[in-house]
Order: C-alpha cells, then structure tokens, then sequence
C-alpha cells in the first residue's frame, strides 16, 4: 500500500487539487487502470465499513479518498505466504490533510469514521462482483486491530464476517 499526498494549490478562495492524474501515477511507478468510482455518505461518527475484499480473477486495487470528514483506514495483508500476513496498518485520512490511500490486491479494507457526515470516494480497477464479495470479522482477536470506537456501527453484512482464520482468501504472496 501507499500514501499518495497530491500536490494542493490554496489561496484565500479555497483550494485546487489534481484527485487523480494517470501521468503523474505512472511516472510514480502506479500503472493502474481503474474502472469504477464509488462514493459512500456515512452520516453518524463511529460507522464501521469493516474488512472487505474480493477473491481472484476479481480482486480490486483501490484509491481511497476521504472529501468530507475523516476515518480511520485499515489495510490488512491476507496473501498467504507473505511475511507480513494477517498484520494491519492503520492511517488518517480527511478532508482536511486531502491524503489518499492505495490499497493493492491481497489486502482487505475497511474504515471508521471518526465524524459525522463522512464522504469516502474511492476507485476500482475491477467493477463490483457479489460473488466473488468477502470480508474478515473488524474484531478477530488474532488481528487485535485498534479501532477508535469499541462500539460501531455495523451494517448487518460486516456484523457477520469470519474470523482471518476461517475467512475464504485466494491470494499468494510472490515475493
């Protein structure tokens, strides 16, 4: 995964940012073909949009973005094999540091607002595909993931994902 910071221009009348541009990825070694936006409105603070993921030939790349509010981003490595296997890592991101999060295929994603009225725009390089949709348990023990919020908001899909160790995971880490 990666941090992309984007270059912002501000004045007195507010600010001007280049969200996505392919040159300025490729020439970053990002050679991605994305094929979907998406764009969710999570209106109280402590929603939780836990740990999703779709297996191959339809696992997705993703560019997230926040435009209003802030979360709290978990990425966790699920390719079988990797050192880093089953380890998260979490980040800030906002409207207000404009940050954006790359998540590769093999990791799944979720995230926590940390404010009402959060907008979460982010990209695919694969469209949506129900049957290949899973999702790891946003409180298995074996991940010990440190949410800010003990209690979230769960849509009744994320309340019933597996724990890591019985979830249906198709990826291989290739060094």
């Amino acid at each position: 995964m990666k941090i992309i910071e984007p270059k912002v221009i501000s004045d007195a009348r507010g600010f001007f940012t280049e969200s996505f541009n392919s040159s300025y990825f490729i020439s970053n070694g990002i050679n991605i073909e994305f094929f979907q936006d998406n764009h969710s409105l999570s209106v109280e603070a402590g929603v939780l949009r836990s740990m999703h993921y779709q297996l191959s030939p339809k696992a997705q790349t993703k560019l997230v973005r926040v435009t209003e509010g802030a979360i709290y981003d978990v990425v966790i490595d699920i390719r079988r094999g990797s050192p880093t296997f089953g380890q998260w890592q979490g980040f800030i991101l906002s409207a207000a540091n404009k940050r954006q999060l790359l998540v590769p295929q093999g990791f799944a994603h979720g995230f926590c607002t940390l404010v009402p009225n959060c907008e979460v725009q982010y990209k695919v390089d694969a469209l949506y595909s129900p049957e290949h949709d899973r999702g790891i348990a946003w409180n298995d023990p074996s991940l010990a993931i440190d949410w800010p919020t003990s209690s979230p908001i769960l849509s009744d899909k994320d309340s019933k994902h597996p724990m890591l160790a019985d979830a249906e995971i198709n990826f291989v880490y290739e060094g």
